[in-house]
């Protein structure tokens, strides 16, 4: 039998298995805690605020901050400051490489940035390193900008240099990730809602279900996506039509104060990934083998 310590464990668990990737997306774009702290608070105020929709609007502070766990001086800040007006702090390995692109000491005679020797009075690495912060060694934000693409390290001159003149993403990068905040959040919005609805004994209210396959090799993960594709194209084939014509229907059939007109999306994803290496047998178990 299910106890509540168990589901409490499992929602852990499930929490820090949707969050690894949130962090690795972090990590791999140089930010770190503050920025992913600052987009789950207001989540959480977004999320409350929904939850409340038709409470008071006078008690709305008060309201949030209990749900939430948030002072009510964060609640206000959040809910009265656009995003675009409280910026999360960039990391110190991103900040290093914006001083270093724009400091007219650190560049040529041709306005591009100097390759640094590691370490010495400045102009140096080090000591560009330590003008942004003392909080991190020189070394450690050396390897997360080597990490990052952005620098490369040459041991044998022992000098730095960078790699790229931009930390900005690119308009396809943007596109990209647009893609990714869309399509992802879609599919988890989904899967939290009819979780909610299974939790209250109702018809969960989104299709989704996933296949799972174990033991493949990387020829059949190949031969897979192949396959996957051209189901895709199928899928893609018999839908596009259809949908074509219910929106056209819909719209017609709209009128002046009806319900606003739905949106829909609807994803196939592959995913794969290694193995979890087999447990060894227990000094108690027979080896299967």
């Amino acid at each position: 039998m299910t106890t509540p310590d168990d589901t409490e464990a499992a929602f852990q668990q499930a929490l820090e298995r949707l969050l690894l990737p949130l962090a690795q997306l972090c990590l791999d774009r140089g930010h770190g805690f503050p920025l992913l702290a600052e987009a789950l608070k207001r989540s959480l105020v977004a999320a409350a605020r929904e939850a409340h929709s038709g409470a008071q609007a006078s008690r709305d502070i008060s309201r949030i901050s209990t749900t939430t766990g948030l002072t009510r001086r964060e609640v206000t800040r959040i809910t009265h400051a656009p995003p675009a007006e409280a910026p999360a702090r960039s990391s110190p390995a991103t900040q290093v490489f914006t001083k270093w692109m724009g400091s007219r000491r650190l560049q040529d005679k041709d306005g591009r940035p100097k390759a640094l020797p590691r370490q010495g009075k400045a102009p140096s690495f080090e000591e560009l390193a330590r003008s942004v912060t003392r909080d991190v060694h020189p070394r450690s934000l050396l390897e997360e900008l080597c990490r990052l693409g952005l620098a490369s390290f040459d041991p044998v001159t022992d000098t730095v240099t960078l790699e790229r003149d931009s930390f900005v993403p690119s308009a396809d990068q943007s596109r990209l990730l647009g893609f990714v905040g869309h399509n992802v959040g879609d599919h988890l919005a989904a899967a939290v809602a009819n979780l909610a609805a299974g939790s209250a004994g109702e018809k969960p209210p989104h299709f989704e279900q996933a296949l799972f396959a174990d033991g493949l090799s990387a020829d059949s993960v190949a031969q897979l996506r192949g396959l996957v594709t051209e189901q895709w194209r199928g899928l893609m084939a018999a839908l596009v039509p259809q949908l074509t014509d219910m929106i056209d229907a819909d719209e017609r059939a709209h009128q002046a104060g009806d319900p606003p007109l739905r949106r829909a999306r609807i994803g196939l994803y592959t995913f794969h990934a290694d193995a979890p290496a087999a447990a060894a047998p227990s000094p108690d178990e027979p080896d299967p083998s």
